[in-house]
């Protein structure tokens, strides 16, 4: 099988591809030929070195894939032999072959593709905790979005969209006509604009009820003080960390010293009436029968067209270093993928 592995830390040169024996399935896995592999924000960071959860380098990354099962494990049912499926993976999710338990794999409808199933396990479930599970989204009420046009964003705003609230989302001017598009109602350049300005204005100074934040730092602030009365400020990445393409920890030493810690008490949440919480849904292993419960309904919204995932670019798994420039560029609306 092929590889991707993260080789040391660094910019996005230090991913190799390597040649390995095909791995056999353990008790209770399926081997999967993966056709495409998600990236996620979470493997840039873990090539920066700036991911905690990362296993110790050298290590290949990659949370998702999709593809066909071609051999099982003890205590699986043969049936699932030549299925398509995608799946969720604990590390290892950039290679061409992947052993996967089978609680974290999902038959694939027969018309969905292999690039959509590789989209859907982070993105979507990111979203559905951040927007239903936790930040309890009802019709009426105002989502900001933060990086609009990443994998999360977009299925955030079509969730949100099906719920009946309004979303305004921040993103570069050039993605403003497309994200316009995908239902984002309003739209913020956070290059240009304070977004806590502009969408006191949109509100008409009331505030939102909901953000969703991947930027961390001084974005937390501005956030936290535009929530409305009962407002929730969800918490799910810290890209301003990634101030380059190189290893090196002044930008998250930056971003943490410019985290509200104070406004975050709980004497300060009670007077303001306003909610924090955070997102990470690498550390929702132990809770897979939830989140398969999560799926199912996410998958009623793909079926029913609600949800349907933006490939932003594929890439050969030769290109990989491409594909991370690709996203550190800001450059995606939607999501990045690698095929082998």
């Amino acid at each position: 099988m092929r590889q991707i592995w993260i080789s040391k830390a660094g910019p996005p040169e230090v991913l190799q591809v390597k040649e390995a024996p095909d791995p056999e399935p353990g008790p209770g896995q399926a081997r999967i030929r993966v056709e495409a592999s998600g990236v996620n924000f979470a493997d840039i960071m873990g090539r920066l070195g700036l991911y905690p959860d990362l296993p110790r380098i050298p290590v290949v990354p990659g949370y998702e894939v999709a593809g066909r099962v071609d051999a099982v494990g003890a205590g699986v049912e043969a049936s699932w032999i030549g299925r398509d499926v995608f799946a969720s993976t604990h590390f290892g999710g950039y290679a061409d072959v992947v052993c996967a338990p089978l609680a974290q794999v999902f038959s694939r409808p027969p018309n969905m593709t292999a690039e959509e199933g590789a989209a859907i396990p982070v993105n979507c479930l990111t979203a559905w905790q951040l927007i239903v599970v936790m930040g309890g989204l009802k019709a009426g009420e105002t989502v900001l979005v933060h990086s609009a046009g990443g994998g999360v964003g977009v299925a955030a705003t079509q969730i949100a969209k099906h719920i009946g609230a309004t979303v305004i989302g921040t993103a570069s001017a050039a993605k403003h006509a497309e994200l316009r598009a995908l239902g984002v109602d309003h739209l913020i350049d956070y290059r240009t604009e304070d977004f806590e300005k502009r969408a006191r204005e949109i509100t008409g100074g009331r505030g939102v009820e909901l953000i969703l934040d991947a930027v961390g730092g001084d974005s937390l602030k501005k956030g936290y003080r535009l929530l409305a009365p009962t407002g929730r400020l969800g918490i799910f990445g810290a890209s301003s960390a990634a101030t380059n393409k190189a290893a090196g920890y002044l930008g998250m030493a930056s971003m943490l010293a410019n985290t509200p810690w104070l406004q975050f008490n709980p004497l300060s949440l009670m007077n303001a009436n306003k909610g924090v919480f955070g997102v990470n849904l690498g550390h929702m292993w132990g809770e897979f029968d939830r989140m398969r419960r999560w799926m199912d309904e996410v998958m009623d919204l793909w079926a029913s067209g609600v949800i349907k995932p933006k490939i932003a670019r594929t890439f050969a798994f030769d290109e990989a270093p491409a594909a991370h420039h690709f996203i550190q560029d800001r450059k995606n609306i939607g999501k990045v993928l690698l095929k082998p």
